[in-house]
């Protein structure tokens, strides 16, 4: 399945991945913006190098990770676009989460 956003869809907002500018529609999250644009890889493994990307979409299995205005493992399906975002891949070993405040917006699903 290949998602697209259409010209009647209203975009809400522009973020940036790693200096590409993306559109969103309002109430998408970062995962499903980045899946929108085509972007096939969020995060690479520590051990292997195999790259991942969402899996269950529901904050559980932590394979969206990504780094979100520099702060690191966020789940980019539970965090909502904002316009200005900079997003980027996660590489290296994911920091207990615990020891990383989550990014809180003003629209956070949390």
């Amino acid at each position: 399945m290949r998602f697209q956003l259409t010209e009647e869809t209203a975009i809400a907002g522009i973020m940036y991945f790693e200096g590409q500018r993306l559109p969103f529609r309002a109430g998408d999250t970062v995962a499903s913006a980045l899946l929108v644009a085509g972007i096939d890889f969020f995060r690479v493994t520590p051990l292997s190098g195999a790259t991942r990307a969402p899996y269950c979409l529901m904050g559980i299995c932590y394979e969206c990770l990504v780094s979100i205005n520099g702060a690191d493992n966020q789940r980019a399906c539970q965090v909502l676009a904002e316009h200005d975002m900079f997003i980027s891949r996660q590489t290296g070993a994911r920091v207990d989460a615990m020891a990383v405040p989550p990014v809180m917006t003003s629209r956070s699903l949390r």
